[in-house]
């Protein structure tokens, strides 16, 4: 009757994990990806022959088997603390323990020796309090680039002959039909009788039409705006040395804004994103010793949170976002000390500087773009952070703009992660529920043992009609 048991939109952390969990059910799995297998998704930027992003039709920082996961620096962080509200749905406990299981796989298939961090009785907890900032509490895998990648290959390698993999498919459009779904895809229809949605941040466009054309509610969520700050890893090294991520906040003393620090990639790079045409920026670390820098690199984010009548967080983040790349034909980069005296970066004053970039970006001025109450409090945190950690408000310090976090709007499911259509589970950061690679895994894990359990039930409540 159907074409699929279960159809997964989505080869994302979300995606591929339901599809690990329903590997040896018996049933008729599809997954459908609109960008390419792990092998093939190869940005064209090498710093040398293509210095900037040349508009692929996807891209495959962002698209592909792995999600955008798949090159970043492989953070898992085993905490309720950031990275979503998958445990608002699910409950605390089980949202940890789905974590820790996500992590123990991870290991299985490549990521044995990589090491765990943990923030748990650490000075610096005392130290950032005795500063106006505050250091959140969390458990981090560090995979790394490089190792992140080997896990996917071996994921990969465990599900290609048990599930089918439609790639550079994507789905124009899902609809209910009698008992099940329908997805239009590659030019034809399949149809499945349970469906997971997993299309991430980049796809946010896509399940907003969805969830209108299916009549499904939504809530406004938030979207960070900040900079990527990159400065001499010697700075931070007493905090990554022993944290690794040290996810840190601020409330600003001007606005009572919140500013945290996100993605820090000790000893990394800073690398483009293409997010639907737009170009933002984003940190990769690695794992192996040859492919380190001498900087370290992570994320200043300001939330920004939107009531009515304004709805649309991610079309005012985009506006930011499309004016850097008006301006600087894709990411500015600019001096702190240059952003305090109100001038622009030129290319002789960042080569004169301490600091040598990984990311070959445009240098300007960031104070054209991003809106003054944002930047002030970048601004604020800066100097905050150089109380813990001295150096960060050196003049030589690089600021990349602009960097977004785009969250989808919330999507109204219950505990299971199931729409009002029983059947059609939404999840990963394309629910708008987690926001980061551990919780999206756990999301996908959750709802594929929800599958299970429900089919094992109906197949007693068979055998009881039938006995």
């Amino acid at each position: 009757m159907f074409d699929y048991d279960v159809i997964i939109i989505g080869a994302g952390p979300g995606g591929i994990w339901s599809a690990y969990e329903l590997r040896d059910s018996g049933l008729r799995v599809g997954v459908f990806e609109e960008g390419n297998p792990l092998p093939k998704r190869k940005c064209p930027i090498d710093g040398d022959k293509v210095k900037s992003c040349v508009g692929c039709k996807t891209c495959s920082i962002m698209s592909g088997f792995g999600g955008a996961g798949a090159f970043s620096d492989g953070k898992y962080n085993i905490t309720n603390e950031f990275g979503g509200s998958l445990y608002e749905h699910i409950g605390r406990q089980k949202a940890l323990e789905l974590m820790e299981y996500v992590d123990s796989v991870n290991l299985k298939y490549g990521g044995a020796g990589t090491k765990l961090y943990s923030t748990a009785g650490t000075r610096f907890s005392k130290i950032c309090l005795q500063n106006k900032l505050v250091l959140l509490n969390a458990k981090v895998r560090h995979l790394g680039t490089d190792i992140n990648y080997i896990v996917l290959e071996n994921l990969y390698r465990e599900l290609e002959k048990k599930v089918d993999f439609h790639f550079n498919t994507p789905v124009d459009t899902l609809s209910q039909t009698d008992g099940g779904y329908a997805v239009e895809a590659g030019g034809r229809t399949y149809t499945c009788r349970t469906c997971i949605v997993s299309v991430g941040r980049s796809g946010s466009k896509w399940m907003e039409k969805t969830c209108r054309a299916l009549g499904i509610e939504t809530m406004s969520n938030r979207v960070d705006i900040g900079v990527r700050v990159e400065l001499n890893a010697e700075i931070f090294e007493h905090l990554t040395d022993e944290l690794y991520e040290s996810k840190i906040t601020y409330r600003t003393e001007t606005f009572e804004d919140r500013v945290r620090t996100f993605c820090m990639n000790p000893h990394g790079i800073v690398v483009n994103e293409n997010t639907n045409g737009i170009i933002t920026v984003n940190g990769h670390s690695f794992e192996g010793d040859d492919k380190k820098t001498g900087n370290t690199n992570f994320a200043l984010l300001v939330s920004k949170h939107f009531s009515e009548p304004f709805r649309d967080s991610n079309g005012y983040a985009e506006s930011i976002a499309r004016l850097s790349n008006m301006l600087g034909g894709g990411v500015i980069v600019q001096r702190f000390g240059d952003l305090i005296h109100g001038r622009r970066s030129t290319a002789a004053r960042i080569d004169e500087g301490s600091v040598r970039p990984t990311l070959n970006a445009t240098p300007g001025d960031l104070s054209l773009v991003l809106p003054k109450r944002i930047l002030d409090g970048i601004i604020e945190m800066i100097y905050a952070l150089d109380k813990v950690a001295p150096g960060t408000a050196n003049p030589d310090t690089l600021l990349y703009g602009v960097e977004v976090k785009f969250y989808n709007m919330e999507v109204k499911t219950d505990e299971n992660l199931e729409t009002a259509y029983p059947g059609l589970y939404v999840i990963g950061d394309g629910s708008g529920v987690t926001h980061s690679l551990s919780h999206a895994s756990a999301s996908g894990v959750y709802v594929a043992r929800k599958i299970l359990e429900g089919r094992r039930a109906d197949a007693r409540t068979d055998r009881k009609t039938n006995g």
